[in-house]
């Protein structure tokens, strides 16, 4: 039988009850809930808008509290210990609300996970911070854990209470600045953010920076959201591994998910994108920035939401069922990944519980001089915490194979784009960022020793030392190695691109720009990149880049794709690129797929450079002498590199056992019959396996269709030789 006893009043005491209206209280669950009070147990809620708040038990006893003003409900009962498991029964204007009682629960936050917090050495942080939905004493619902160390206060606000925070105020956990509540009977799909009071008493509402999802842009709100996708991909997880990076085949797709075909959602993009990336033979595809950023025309390098996949093409399980796609049909997967710099939206990271927490200290380490975003303070441990987690959630929960790391050169130079007096030299008086070294190298060490198969690769745009090089082992400026897999070679790219941009007459003076990045070539592990930045901003796709006309630009990028993937190191082209698109790249609209349709004349011209690619791919990945060594100087050797009067290169690639490959380019525009090269005398005849000047390429088809073989005279070093013809403006490769 339901007992109602007679109850009397337990109000809040005054202090707290002004903290908790002023959204300053450290310590709700000390005070609401239910206590031990003189005279037996005191239940106390704060509920406001509510008419009435009757408390009910598991044992029948029901008993309606004390309407105390303000929203506050007490009564003092009779009982020697407070009841497990009672539950609130909230009364609004025509609705009733059943509740579990969120402040008679334990934290649903662990002390180790305090411990590792407060450590700096949390390696899954997403699991300990965010909104989880769960299961706690008993009861379903979401907890909701937030780094706020200088708020004076912190609640949870969303739809599920018409975004008033007052009933769902978090604690303190102690001095780790977690703040915690777990909220009963909401799920996933509900929208929310964090109130936060600031040290002035000022308020501002923040999504999570842990959310794993989030609203679609330009709404900001994080999700509740738990992961339901089963992965399919364990062959191939199972397999990268087996070979690192630097010795394996690596070709690369750069993709802008939005608008390789706008409109297609991730799914909708799994239909297509593996199987267009499969038929080119690239080995990987590279995503420019998927976290969440609020401006699309920053094409993600301007991150908002590190844990969350945008929401503008779907849900994070949906991108999860394109990277599993893409591994079935065995194709790597990088993304772009951003720690140097955040944007300073007032609803996100910026000074983001009232004073500098992600960002440094110091104004002018703080900002950020090329894009007026805010630089992250690499020396505090939880941001540091924060960003390595995150390098490790895109890999361990998205299968990410890889993340290319933007900016690199920005973080690790306290003078980077600053004059004199805007940056305070390192402890030392040297211009390193020190924090940022040990930011990256606590990354990649711990990314490569959790992760399998992995790889990092930075976009570092200076000579520092030792890039790729091992994190202990110490170079000769007193730092180790970085720990990176691979670096592009922005030094390549320039000069490359320099020397294809001068008329075939002229290019004998530049001849050195193609030479150049032998001297360093094994400096780092390379990859070669003709990225997005380089067909924007005025600077033209890659075949309008090319001098002459229209035959001639396409004959120049034809010779120039093959000059690239026979030079050591790794290939990226950005979409659109291998086709031949003649205008630069808009995130607006994508690449011009009309260039391939059957019906416009000059489809064959744009074909056969497609066709070119993947032909390029397909050898590349048949031929060890192109990949195996890319990073060891045996793996290479000149035949000629000075016949610049010729505009020639000539040389030979070697596999770890042996076997040779010769690349030769002609970037003149005439036929050279009968050219002599020096070659081994072990090899009885050379056949050529691919021609950029092939017909079925849009070529001219000047080949060397039979055998090679070579004769006694010795040539460029060598004791024998042979003479090949030369196609204009073409590469030929040939092996034994």
């Amino acid at each position: 039988m339901t007992r109602r006893p007679t109850t009397t009043p337990a109000p809040v005491p005054e202090a707290d009850r002004q903290r908790l209206l002023a959204a300053t209280h450290h310590d709700p669950h000390g005070v609401l809930g239910a206590h031990p009070h003189p005279g037996g147990t005191a239940f106390r809620a704060w509920r406001p808008y509510a008419e009435k708040v009757t408390v009910t038990t598991p044992e029948g006893l029901r008993t309606d509290l004390h309407d105390d003003g303000d929203g506050f409900f007490s009564a003092l009962l009779p009982l020697h210990e407070a009841p497990a498991g009672h539950r609130l029964e909230i009364t609004y204007d025509k609705t009733v609300q059943t509740v579990a009682d969120a402040y008679a629960l334990l934290p649903s936050l662990g002390e180790l996970d305090l411990h590792l917090i407060a450590e700096g050495r949390h390696e899954q942080l997403w699991t300990a911070l965010g909104a989880r939905p769960m299961t706690h004493q008993g009861i379903e619902g979401t907890r909701f854990t937030v780094w706020a160390p200088n708020a004076q206060g912190v609640r949870v606000v969303g739809g599920f209470n018409y975004w008033d925070g007052a009933a769902h105020s978090m604690r303190s956990l102690g001095s780790s600045g977690i703040w915690e509540l777990f909220v009963p009977d909401i799920g996933e799909g509900e929208l929310y953010k964090y109130e936060i009071t600031r040290p002035d008493g000022s308020r501002t509402m923040r999504a999570d920076p842990l959310a794993t999802r989030t609203e679609t842009p330009p709404a900001n709100s994080s999700v509740v959201h738990a992961s339901h996708h089963a992965w399919e991909d364990e062959e191939w997880i199972e397999r990268r591994g087996q070979r690192p990076a630097h010795e394996a085949p690596f070709s690369v797709y750069e993709v802008h998910l939005a608008s390789w075909r706008p409109g297609l959602t991730y799914r909708q993009l799994a239909d297509q994108l593996p199987a267009y990336v499969a038929d080119l033979n690239f080995t990987h595809v590279e995503f420019l920035p998927v976290a969440e950023h609020p401006f699309g025309g920053s094409w993600g390098y301007q991150v908002t939401g590190f844990y969350a996949p945008t929401a503008r093409l779907g849900t994070p399980d949906d991108f999860k069922y394109l990277i599993d796609k893409l591994h079935q049909a065995g194709i790597g997967v990088l993304m772009d990944w951003v720690p140097a710099h955040f944007p300073r939206d007032d609803w996100a990271l910026a000074e983001f519980d009232g004073r500098t927490l992600y960002e440094h200290e110091d104004p002018l380490r703080a900002a950020h001089p090329d894009w007026g975003t805010l630089e992250f303070d690499y020396g505090r441990k939880e941001v540091r915490n924060f960003l390595v987690a995150n390098a490790l959630y895109w890999c361990e929960e998205f299968h990410i194979d890889g993340l290319r790391v933007d900016a690199v050169a920005s973080m690790l130079y306290l003078d980077y784009s600053r004059e004199e007096g805007q940056w305070t030299p390192n402890q030392f008086g040297g211009r390193e960022n020190l924090d940022a070294v040990d930011f990256l190298q606590e990354m990649n060490a711990t990314l490569y020793r959790r992760v399998p198969g992995v790889v990092t690769i930075a976009e570092e745009s200076t000579a520092w030392d030792g890039v790729t090089r091992a994190t202990h082992h110490v170079g000769p400026g007193g730092f180790g190695g970085l720990g990176f897999g691979l670096k592009w070679n922005m030094g390549w790219m320039h000069d490359s691109l320099d020397y294809m941009g001068h008329e075939p007459v002229h290019r004998k003076y530049h001849h050195n720009e193609m030479t150049f990045s032998m001297v360093y070539a094994y400096s780092e592990n390379y990859v070669l990149p003709i990225s997005h930045d380089e067909v924007v901003h005025g600077k033209r796709s890659l075949v309008s880049k090319m001098p002459g006309d229209w035959w001639q630009q396409r004959a120049d990028l034809r010779a120039y794709l093959g000059f690239m993937w026979a030079h050591p190191g790794k290939q990226l082209l950005f979409m659109g690129q291998e086709f031949a698109q003649g205008a630069e790249w808009s995130e607006a609209h994508g690449p011009d797929w009309w260039l391939l349709d059957p019906a416009y004349g000059a489809e064959p011209d744009h074909r056969g450079v497609r066709d070119l690619t993947r032909d390029l791919n397909t050898v590349y990945r048949s031929e060890p002498a192109l990949w195996q060594r890319d990073t060891d100087p045996a793996g290479f050797s000149w035949v000629t590199g000075d016949a610049a009067e010729d505009n020639v290169f000539a040389f030979l690639r070697h596999a770890a056992d042996g076997s040779p490959l010769l690349s030769v380019s002609n970037f003149s525009p005439v036929v050279r019959h009968d050219y002599r090269l020096g070659v081994p005398d072990d090899v009885p005849a050379w056949h050529e396996v691919l021609n950029t000047d092939h017909a079925r390429y849009g070529g001219g088809d000047v080949t060397n269709r039979d055998p090679v073989k070579p004769d006694d005279e010795g040539a460029h070093g060598r004791p024998a030789s042979i003479r090949l013809t030369l196609p204009p403006l073409a590469t030929v490769w040939l092996r034994p």
